[in-house]
């Protein structure tokens, strides 16, 4: 899954749009975040984990990885 997607998994489960979610997340940080730059880094695939695993932390989520076991 890229980051992409994922962004748009949350904002599809929290029933928010892109132009929300750059507002929630310059709020949150001292960075600057719009429609158009968060639009263009997906369209061009360009939008870092790091950016997803922010805005999934403030929408209320985290991240997890968990080990697949074989279970014979």
């Amino acid at each position: 899954m890229s980051a992409r997607e994922f962004v748009k998994i949350l904002l599809a489960k929290e029933g928010i749009t892109l132009k929300e979610l750059a507002r929630m997340a310059t709020e949150f940080s001292d960075k600057k975040y719009t429609l158009d730059g968060l639009s263009h880094k997906m369209r061009l695939g360009t939008l870092r984990f790091e950016d997803a695993e922010f805005f999934a932390k403030i929408l209320g989520y985290e991240i997890l990885l968990k080990k697949i076991t074989d279970e014979n």
